[in-house]
């Protein structure tokens, strides 16, 4: 595709309603999410990614989940909100992680955004990241998508759905191919026993943004 400042929401876009993140299916989410828009418009502009990379972490019994046997604690008490709502944690003290609360309050499931194809304001998005050339290494993985999108833990607890919130989430009609579906394991979670081996790490095929972590990978979840 080409990249294009033309891109807007009048393109034909709508921003997901409370509706789309209530289900328990914390799986079906992270792969209905891929090919969705994340936006944000804090600070400096307007910036927005298709997401093309997701993994999924479901509360209580999956091992690596923060929220693993309703653990709760001052970093996890967002993931029990309603979905819609977004998770942003501080990973090492330096990466910002980007996770979609999915499900009732109280539920505790979230998808990680591990991976954008930058759409709109493309010159930001690189001023963010120091970089000159769109590459992969812009927004290809969950904590430097953050840093080209703006988002910090600032945004932690934001409801995206509403009205005047500053980041949220757009379907601009985009369609997956089924074919382009990819299905593997979860990035960095080796510590969480046969969960690590959990099939819920989700990309689109080909997607040059599609993050290339792998083992003990510190954007992980």
């Amino acid at each position: 595709m080409s990249y294009s400042d033309e891109y807007t929401t009048d393109s034909g876009s709508h921003r997901l309603p409370e509706s789309f993140f209530q289900s328990t299916d914390v799986v079906a989410v992270a792969k209905q999410l891929l090919g969705k828009v994340v936006v944000t418009h804090i600070n400096e502009g307007l910036t927005k990614g298709r997401i093309v990379e997701t993994e999924a972490y479901r509360a209580p019994d999956d091992r690596a989940c923060h929220a693993w046997n309703n653990r709760r604690t001052k970093r996890t008490e967002t993931m029990f909100a309603r979905g819609g709502t977004a998770y942003v944690y501080l990973c090492y003290g330096i990466h910002h992680l980007f996770n979609v609360v999915t499900g009732p309050e109280g539920t505790a499931h979230a998808v990680l955004i591990r991976g954008i194809e930058p759409l709109y304001n493309l010159d930001l998005m690189l001023s963010r990241r120091n970089m000159e050339q769109v590459r992969p290494q812009l927004s290809g993985g969950p904590g430097v998508l953050s840093k080209a999108l703006g988002i910090t833990t600032d945004l932690d607890g934001t409801y995206m759905p509403g009205i005047h919130s500053p980041l949220w989430l757009e379907d601009d009609g985009y369609t997956l191919p089924p074919d382009d579906l990819i299905i593997g394991t979860r990035v960095g979670v080796d510590y969480a026993g046969e969960w690590a081996y959990a099939p819920w790490r989700f990309s689109i095929r080909a997607n040059r943004f599609v993050s290339r972590g792998k083992g003990a990978d510190p954007d992980s979840h």
